[in-house]
């Protein structure tokens, strides 16, 4: 599936260093494409994770491999100034510890040997409407849980024979359901962090007799690995303590689960960090695509800006393969190369 406004416009966001819109475009364009195009490609067709994965999948295939493993997590992009629907609503962000205005996306992002693909997102939508019988204010809730959506987006990435042997998530996404279904319906592994609070049995005799213990109240040391039964699993899984420093002095604690019985403390750790290059793909998508400038009011066009961001993203990937340079790197360059035809326009104007 090969869009040329798609492409046009994915270029512009990744070009873009302010505030995007279909006339800028079109000025940039010599309005070789007016404005009106591109906002009837805007709020044409919606775009979603199977057109992504059409366009994502000649790179992925040359790329894929057994060892690969699929991350899971969401984002919220604020946007305090959007009139509310469906799609911009109140998300409560855990990282800020309180509710913001905005988009909610979760990525499913495939890793492998460096390199960062995202193969499917799905926006939350807060589609059903409800009256707080305490505040007596209308608010929105998801007809689908997140949880649902994840599992349905495995479930995709089955059907198209992705190769791949791990799942990783934080501990927002280590439901019972979850565990369940990667390492019964799909055969695969996982390694997923745990809240502190999750109980689990030292032995099969315990988890018998109903005899569990949170994670935290364990006698478990530090950098060595578990076997326990988590509650609701009929599986036993393995169980890591690992200690760190945050950046304010203070000690944390990280509890991760691995299905994978024959992993070692260091494999499981190891592991887990490639959890990280999620963050650096949302971090990516707000900062180098325009994920959060998007110039549309209606919740088709707003969905379709955030898919090419996401898209925008997969090219900057490309051409982190192609030039070794990250990102961040190949964008300063951009903005290098438009202030030197900035200021040699300057001069000229000047002489």
């Amino acid at each position: 599936m090969k869009n040329s406004l798609l492409e046009l416009y994915s270029d512009y966001l990744i070009s873009s260093f302010a505030q995007t819109t279909a006339t800028g475009l079109s000025e940039l364009l010599d309005h070789e494409v007016s404005h009106d195009q591109i906002s009837r490609f805007l709020a044409g067709a919606a775009y979603t994770s199977r057109d992504l994965w059409s366009l994502v999948k000649p790179t992925l295939r040359s790329i894929e491999a057994d060892d690969g493993v699929l991350i899971f997590d969401d984002t919220i992009e604020e946007k305090p100034y959007t009139d509310e629907n469906e799609i911009i609503s109140w998300h409560f962000d855990h990282g800020q510890n309180r509710t913001v205005k905005g988009v909610n996306i979760l990525n499913c992002l495939y890793h492998v040997n460096g390199v960062n693909v995202p193969v499917a997102f799905e926006i939350v939508h807060k589609d059903l409407l409800f009256c707080d019988t305490q505040t007596r204010q209308v608010k929105r809730h998801s007809s689908v849980t997140k949880n649902e959506q994840l599992r349905h987006m495995l479930r995709v990435c089955q059907q198209n024979q992705l190769r791949y042997r791990i799942v990783l998530t934080d501990n927002w996404f280590s439901s019972k359901e979850n565990m369940v279904f990667i390492k019964i319906e799909l055969n695969k592994d996982f390694v997923m962090a745990l809240k502190s609070n999750r109980t689990v049995a030292l032995s099969l005799e315990d988890k018998r007799q109903g005899h569990f213990v949170r994670v935290d109240a364990l006698p478990l040391e530090d950098n060595t690995a578990r076997l326990v039964f988590i509650k609701g699993l009929s599986f036993p899984v393995m169980l890591t303590k690992q200690v760190f420093k945050n950046q304010d002095g203070s000690c944390g604690v990280l509890y991760l689960a691995s299905s994978d019985l024959q992993q070692t403390y260091d494999q499981i750790t190891t592991l887990y960090q490639k959890r990280w290059n999620v963050e650096v793909f949302h971090k990516s998508i707000k900062s180098n695509t325009g994920l959060a400038h998007s110039p549309t009011r209606t919740i088709r066009t707003q969905s379709n800006h955030f898919f090419a961001s996401i898209y925008a993203f997969f090219k900057l990937e490309q051409l982190k393969l192609k030039h070794q340079i990250n990102h961040f790197a190949f964008r300063n360059k951009l903005y290098l190369k438009a202030l030197q035809a900035s200021f040699a326009e300057l001069q000229r104007l000047s002489a």
